[in-house]
């Protein structure tokens, strides 16, 4: 058996894309972005909103046209041709597996920072059997932790926003950082915009697909968004553009800046909880694109075999699962983030010049344009090493795609 199960309406779609956008990443990124950008962190944020409503409108176009597992691979094979899915889907698998090791680190450090390795490993392979359980059980997780992390972010951002400590001259203080400090702003940000894949990457598994996805998929981004900017304005107003660039735990040092010290505790478990969610939803999304590039032979052929009983492709999220223990056992999670980053612009470069294609009109072409465009300046504007590996692994994948044809 090679069909999945088509199983989830509009609410676990976006369940399942919130947990991923809404994860770790909203915890630590805004400090690193607010050291590139300065004071114009917000228009960092905008432009990282715009790349990522340009990705999320052509990923919406593409999914309704090819309802399938796999994503971006599907999409660059049946419109560009074999060579660009298969980089596609190669960039989405190493990228996000990155990701995962990333988000499963988090976890560690927040719950044993002593035994973060361990700690990281562990949690990879209980979610790892989650899923094995099948993906309704997933998505029902992922649903009532977005649930949670959204109540405690939002709740933390009005106290804040309210407090006598929150000042809003400081949301533009004159100290910007130029504007390539904005694009390297805007792609580390973006990173923590890319959950809505994972919606597009369960394509097989959406009850009729034509109608959920691209619902699913704006109104994820959408909340998404809302919940970043209240958040960003928050942390500027209570800390400051110079005081946040500093702040290894920029939510945390928030609440005690307000005067919510009691909140501290409460922001340390809750990014442990959000850091769970995410990898739970990587994980659907990684093991769904080695299934699609498996069946076309871009990846053993065996790994595309589906759990008659269960509805899960057993073998993919098991090989998954095991690479990513064994990544969470030893990288760390600041080369993780960065790689990943320019994976995932990667990714989203073949789906937009895919979205081009579809409709020969000059308007309908401007935000596929733009979104190309826009993924290969943001990837580019990244740290160097993160360029630099990044390049290489696309290489690999290069040779890859000789090998296997």
């Amino acid at each position: 058996m090679t069909d999945l199960r088509r199983s989830l309406g509009l609410g676990d779609a976006v369940s399942v894309g919130l947990s991923a956008m809404i994860g770790a990443g909203v915890f630590a990124v805004f400090g690193p972005a607010a050291a590139a950008a300065g004071s114009a962190l917000l228009v960092g944020l905008a432009l990282a909103a715009a790349l990522a409503y340009c990705n999320a409108s052509s990923s919406a176009r593409l999914a309704v046209v090819y309802p399938s597992s796999g994503g971006a691979y599907v999409y660059g094979r049946e419109r560009l041709g074999a060579f660009w899915g298969h980089l596609a889907g190669w960039s989405f698998v190493v990228g996000k597996t990155a990701s995962c090791a990333a988000m499963a680190l988090t976890v560690g450090y927040y719950a044993w920072p002593a035994h973060a390795h361990p700690v990281a490993a562990g949690t990879a392979a209980a979610l790892t059997a989650l899923n094995l359980a099948g993906v309704e059980r997933s998505a029902r997780v992922a649903r009532v932790v977005v649930a949670v992390v959204v109540a405690v972010l939002v709740g933390l951002a009005v106290a804040a926003i309210t407090s006598e400590a929150a000042d809003p001259a400081r949301l533009f203080d004159g100290a910007a950082g130029g504007p390539f400090g904005v694009l390297q702003a805007a792609g580390l940000l973006f990173f923590a915009f890319a959950g809505y894949a994972r919606i597009a990457t369960l394509a097989e598994e959406v009850r009729d697909p034509s109608r959920t996805l691209p619902r699913a998929i704006f109104l994820a981004l959408a909340i998404a968004l809302a919940v970043y900017a209240l958040v960003a304005v928050a942390l500027l107003a209570v800390l400051g553009a110079g005081g946040l660039a500093w702040s290894p735990a920029p939510l945390a040092d928030a609440a005690t800046a307000a005067g919510l010290p009691g909140a501290v505790a409460v922001v340390r478990v809750t990014a442990g909880v959000a850091a769970i969610g995410a990898l739970l939803a990587l994980l659907l999304g990684v093991s769904r694109t080695v299934v699609a590039m498996s069946r076309d032979g871009h990846l053993p052929r065996g790994l595309a075999v589906v759990d008659a009983r269960r509805g899960v492709p057993v073998r993919a999220e098991l090989v998954v699962g095991v690479v990513v223990v064994i990544a969470s056992a030893t990288l760390d999670p600041g080369s993780a983030i960065g790689f990943s980053s320019f994976a995932v612009l990667a990714y989203y470069a073949v789906a937009n010049a895919a979205a081009w294609t579809l409709d020969a009109r000059p308007r309908a072409r401007v935000v596929p344009a733009v979104g190309t465009v826009g993924c290969v300046l943001v990837a580019l504007s990244l740290p160097a090493t993160a360029v630099s590996v990044g390049l290489l692994v696309l290489a690999a994948g290069v040779v890859a795609y000789a090998v296997t044809r």
